[in-house]
């Protein structure tokens, strides 16, 4: 017997596999419709039983006060409560178990501020994303003066900004700021040094820390080592600096010293001579290094500015902060540590840690477009208060007018649960200014 001629071949083959289909698909439909029915059902039988049990409820209040009624064993009075009783039961049942409670916020302080249209903003962020702690600054880049800024305590917005100065915080990776300032100033090192990088960044390990002469093995530059936070290699930076060339780095942004404002609560920074200790300081994985919002602004400020450290000032905030500029007579970084380290916070926005929270993902193409922001982030569990404490310190400036700049200073600790970053937040207020101001 002759075979079918090929065209009619596979015309049946597709026949075949279209009746296929179409049986497999009545089967689902017919499923899909029972199963869709018997929740129908099954939620329709949920609301009559419901329906019926208020029914029946009120049923039997009605039999039980006429009964009352005609027993005479209770008065007016209690039958009236028994009645109210039931009727909010019902209600109960019916009613939202969580219903909106308003939030009365107090303004004053926000109207007391620099820029109020900022601090509102400020306060309305604060309150959507419900930091445990939290602090937000922002403050001029040219003037060194505040601009606006914002607290919460416990959960509860604040209207005095007593964290502002406050010495208990643990400075985190910010820390690395005063080792790469360290490494800069002291002509040894630049921003495409290589050092060496053992292991995960986010550790720091002993055996991370051997590094046996001569090295061969994984490097990075000494621009990735901070744009990335990496442990293991800043500290190892840190170790061959030294503690005195450390801790003469930190005198100069603000470490160890009475500032105005907070006289009795200088910020620690003490890294021991040697030992897995100084690793630590010098990389920021130590409770013991400690940073305040206002001096984290006025250390990004120094190198943009490229200026001595001052601690930016507020007429209105006498007791958190100076009333008017002040000068703290310490020595300034040189002009060319003050650009490196500009390009360093750069990096950590462009290929670093806050690449993808300075992003279209919170912030408008034009702002990213008309402004240069660079700054440095931080992670750490701190017990003062207690909680995981998540820093994000920098700058943005505009490309075309330079002299117009900001500084911005977010802090935030969480409990088991965290909200927004430290970073989002930080490029969303950063938008906000660029929206108002540069755009």
């Amino acid at each position: 017997m002759r075979p079918l001629p090929y065209p009619i071949r596979i015309f049946n083959r597709f026949l075949v596999a279209a009746l296929f289909i179409l049986f497999v698909w009545q089967i689902g439909s017919c499923i899909f419709s029972e199963t869709e029915n018997s929740g129908i059902n099954e939620a329709r039988n949920e609301f009559e039983i419901k329906d019926s049990m208020a029914q029946q409820t009120s049923q039997d209040t009605l039999d039980l006060v006429q009964n009352n009624k005609f027993h005479s064993q209770i008065d007016e009075e209690e039958q009236k409560e028994l009645i109210q009783e039931n009727r909010q039961s019902i209600a109960a049942a019916v009613a939202p178990t969580n219903a909106p409670v308003a939030e009365i916020i107090d303004s004053t302080h926000i109207l007391k501020q620099k820029n109020v249209f900022l601090a509102q903003q400020i306060d309305k962020y604060l309150r959507r994303f419900k930091p445990k702690h939290a602090v937000y600054l922002i403050v001029d880049l040219k003037s060194n003066e505040i601009m606006a800024w914002g607290e919460v305590k416990d959960g509860v917005v604040q209207n005095e900004p007593d964290y502002l100065s406050r010495n208990t915080f643990p400075a985190a990776s910010v820390a690395k700021t005063v080792t790469m300032a360290a490494a800069l100033e002291s002509r040894r090192y630049n921003l495409e040094s290589p050092i060496p990088a053992q292991g995960k960044s986010t550790h720091l390990y002993k055996s991370q820390l051997r590094v046996k002469e001569p090295y061969i093995g994984p490097t990075l530059t000494l621009r990735e080592v901070y744009a990335h936070s990496a442990n293991p290699s800043m500290a190892i930076v840190g170790y061959k600096l030294g503690a005195n060339k450390l801790k003469q780095a930190a005198k100069m942004l603000g470490y160890n010293a009475r500032l105005p404002g907070f006289e009795n609560k200088p910020l620690k920074y003490a890294p021991p001579d040697s030992g897995y200790g100084l690793y630590e300081v010098a990389s920021g994985f130590t409770e013991e290094v400690t940073l305040s919002p206002i001096v984290a602004a006025a250390q990004m400020r120094s190198f943009i500015a490229q200026k001595p450290l001052e601690i930016p000032w507020s007429p209105n905030l006498k007791g958190f902060a100076p009333d008017k500029p002040y000068a703290l007579n310490l020595p300034g970084f040189s002009v060319e540590t003050c650009k490196a380290m500009k390009e360093a916070m750069i990096a950590t926005v462009t290929i670093g840690s806050a690449r993808k929270r300075i992003s279209k993902r919170n912030m408008a193409r034009k702002s990213l477009e008309n402004l240069i922001i660079g700054g440095k982030t931080g992670n750490k569990d701190g017990s003062n208060p207690e909680g995981r404490y998540e820093w994000f310190a920098g700058f943005a400036q505009s490309k075309e007018n330079p002299s117009k700049g900001i500084i911005v200073s977010i802090m935030q600790v969480y409990g088991e649960m965290r909200t927004q970053s430290s970073a989002d937040v930080a490029a969303i207020l950063i938008n906000h200014w660029a929206r108002e101001y540069v755009n």
